[in-house]
């Protein structure tokens, strides 16, 4: 992965646009945290190849970035994006790492299931 290009990032939110594409969502503190560090709250989410259809996406913020998406009957937004991949199958793969380069959140998007 690398650190995130906007607009390399953007271009291919715009390519995927109003068209059925399969979603990644998922959040983390990490499932031992409160193991580790007793203030803090171990959460999570996650959801996995849900098909989506968005009118408009954009990525904002100065890094770590936000991207959102909106679709006919609500939103998908994720914060704390650093890194980016954009592979040969079309399927843009975005994550936020923390400093100690754990995954935080990752959003992905593919016109094929993951």
């Amino acid at each position: 992965m690398e650190i995130i290009h906007v607009d390399d990032v953007q271009q291919m939110i715009d390519k995927l646009k109003n068209q059925d594409v399969y979603v990644h969502l998922e959040m983390t503190t990490g499932a031992y945290a409160a193991h580790y560090d007793s203030s803090k709250h171990p959460a999570a989410n996650f959801i996995t190849n849900a098909v989506i259809r968005y009118a408009h996406g954009s990525i904002s913020g100065n890094g770590p970035y936000r991207v959102g998406l909106k679709m006919e009957k609500g939103w998908i937004y994720a914060e704390g994006l650093t890194h980016y991949e954009q592979n040969d199958k079309e399927r843009l793969i975005m994550a936020g790492h923390d400093t100690q380069g754990k995954l935080v959140v990752a959003l992905q998007l593919s016109r094929e299931p993951f």
